[in-house]
């Protein structure tokens, strides 16, 4: 069996703003996000903000050479 984990990268506009978070963090950090951009005047509104979810092979990543 294979361990699959999911992460997260979340983005403003198309800057990459967290990497790999990983799913027990992603809450946590998606919703604080929204709530500063909503709360700070900053150049990103919260329209702006996306995430990708992707499932990763654990076993693959810890078996790979690079």
């Amino acid at each position: 069996m294979t361990a699959r984990e999911k992460v997260y990268h979340i983005y403003a506009k198309d800057r990459c703003l967290f990497h790999s978070v990983k799913e027990d963090e992603f809450r946590i950090t998606w919703n604080t996000l929204k709530g500063m951009v909503g709360l700070m005047q900053t150049d990103y509104t919260v329209d702006d903000l996306t995430y990708e979810e992707l499932t990763v092979n654990k076993e693959a990543q810890n078996n790979s050479s690079y």
